[in-house]
């Protein structure tokens, strides 16, 4: 999702009596002295200029119970989880080429399994893109399972999101300690209730959170699923990169992978992160693309919405050199955050005809640059967008069952095989 949230805010002095004693005094200085590197140290990454949270309902485009058919449904009280067979190896300029963005699939996004199901297998999106959620929501690995053995579609690579906001009243089983998950340990300093009332932004220099992060990515890999994004990398690493937990957490998902005899990639959403070591970390990194109104896209190095001169927020456009010449491979797609006038507020508030041009336009233009352009296939939307949609109004769906009918369009943009 796009950084367009509000700035964490720095604790200050207040000096309320600055004459009570020379010692006060002194104490005053020192301990400005002290802290004063630390409030002026330059931070890599810019946070988003002050806006207004808008922190809405799962339920607006999750149902509580999501409905499959009744063979399905007959299975919800199996117990246990099956680990499958390790799964080819994941093709990366095919994901590039033939990747699409079906957001929450495997977590019962959008309201109408079934139709999204039934969208997937007559797709030709070999990838998956944050198929599996965790967005203020451990995941349903069950219900994942029963909707990926569904999918008809032989060779389809999954990806899952780990998601920058939890929920700490969460209950979520730790077999391994043979306790539940302690949520509420896993919060970044001053991030509570960031996203709304019992939430916060995890971070990984909490050790509770590196034991979830593992448990569900191990979890994630013995159902096949190949590609791992860490959302706003900025939220959950180390605020100085220098002291990252980031290579700890990679080694030890790669440790696994390579026990189960399968390959992954793990990528992170960056933002505007120029270090080209961090980077570099990840197998790829992934963003927006900034559209217009006209299907139109900018070149600059950040999006001109928020950015007009040096020292504004940068909502960075990772195909530019900036970013691009630093990072091992860079998705980019039309993104969202819940906002009127991110990406997919623009795209879908577009004609039929202009939406089909804009694909087939960026898609060409990314892949010849071996920039991977996601299709949209499943995302949400912002609340009062006025535009097409899918099953639920703040759900994009590319069916042709509901208003938008872009699955045409993509299958033959993607059929199109370089």
């Amino acid at each position: 999702m796009l950084p367009l949230y509000p700035a964490e805010r720095s604790k200050v002095f207040r000096k309320k009596h600055l004459f009570f004693s020379i010692p006060a005094v002194i104490f005053l200085v020192s301990g400005l002295y002290f802290f004063a590197p630390f409030s002026e140290k330059k931070q890599e990454v810019s946070v988003a200029p002050q806006e207004e949270a808008v922190v809405l309902p799962l339920t607006d485009w999750v149902d509580e119970q999501p409905t499959l058919d009744e063979k399905d449904m007959s299975q919800a009280g199996e117990e246990g989880l099956p680990v499958l067979p390790a799964p080819a190896a994941p093709q990366m300029e095919r994901m590039k080429s033939q990747g699409c963005v079906a957001d929450g699939f495997l977590s019962g996004y959008g309201g109408d399994v079934n139709s999204s199901i039934a969208l997937i297998n007559r797709s030709k999106c070999y990838y998956l893109h944050r198929a599996l959620e965790t967005w203020l929501r451990p995941p349903d690995f069950k219900l994942a399972g029963k909707i990926q053995r569904k999918v008809t579609k032989p060779n389809t690579v999954y990806g899952m999101f780990i998601a920058e906001a939890i929920d700490t009243n969460a209950n979520y089983y730790y077999p391994a300690e043979q306790r539940d998950f302690d949520f509420d340990a896993m919060c970044r300093s001053g991030s509570k209730n960031f996203w709304g009332e019992h939430t916060c932004k995890p971070t990984l220099e909490r050790e509770e959170y590196r034991k979830y992060v593992q448990y569900i990515a191990e979890q994630a890999m013995n159902m096949g699923i190949q590609s791992f994004l860490f959302g706003e990398v900025f939220y959950q690493d180390a605020s100085d990169l220098s002291q990252s937990r980031m290579p700890q957490v990679i080694q030890s998902m790669r440790e696994y992978a390579d026990f189960r005899g399968m390959k992954i990639l793990v990528g992170a959403q960056t933002n505007d992160i120029v270090n080209e070591n961090y980077l570099r970390l990840f197998d790829y990194i992934e963003g927006g693309v900034g559209l217009q109104s006209d299907g139109s896209v900018e070149d600059g190095p950040c999006f001109s919405r928020w950015y007009e001169k040096p020292g504004d927020f940068c909502w960075a456009l990772l195909w530019h050199s900036n970013f691009l010449s630093k990072a091992n491979n860079v998705f980019v797609h039309f993104d969202w955050s819940g906002k009127g006038g991110d990406d997919m507020s623009v795209f879908t508030r577009m004609d039929k005809d202009t939406r089909a041009a804009t694909m087939r336009r960026l898609h060409t233009s990314f892949t010849s640059r071996n920039i991977g352009f996601l299709m949209p296939l499943l995302a949400t939307l912002y609340k009062d967008n006025g535009g097409c949609e899918g099953p639920k109004k703040r759900f994009y769906s590319a069916s042709n069952k509901y208003s938008c009918q872009d699955e045409d369009v993509i299958n033959s943009i993607l059929g199109k095989r370089r």
